[in-house]
């Protein structure tokens, strides 16, 4: 009977301080590595260095845009200049065009 009674009493004796010692490890781990530990944290800094990579990125090519949509605006347009380039786009040439042949080194511009 003195063996069953020790042993309980020591087992009794051991529960709160195993208790406490798996709440601070639950506690310790949850810091590191939990949902909003240092981990997470360097992984959304991470992911907000890349996102505002590819913001400036975007806003660099929404400026770039901006830039060719003003030119295409009425006070932009030079009727002369868009005729000509339709023409050489579309490979056509005006019937009353005089047509200068290139040599195959030669540079148009």
């Amino acid at each position: 009977m003195d063996f069953g009674r020790a042993v309980k009493r020591r087992v009794k004796a051991a529960l709160p301080p195993a208790f406490f010692l798996s709440l601070v490890a639950y506690f310790a781990w949850n810091t590191d590595q939990g949902p909003h530990g240092r981990r997470t944290y360097t992984e959304q800094l991470s992911l907000l260095k890349q996102a505002q990579t590819d913001q400036q990125a975007a806003l660099t090519e929404q400026g770039s845009w901006s830039q060719r949509v003003s030119g295409l605006r009425d006070r932009g347009l030079d009727l002369d200049t868009l005729n000509a380039r339709a023409r050489a786009m579309l490979n056509l040439a005006d019937p009353r065009d005089i047509v200068v042949p290139y040599g195959p080194r030669d540079k148009l511009y």
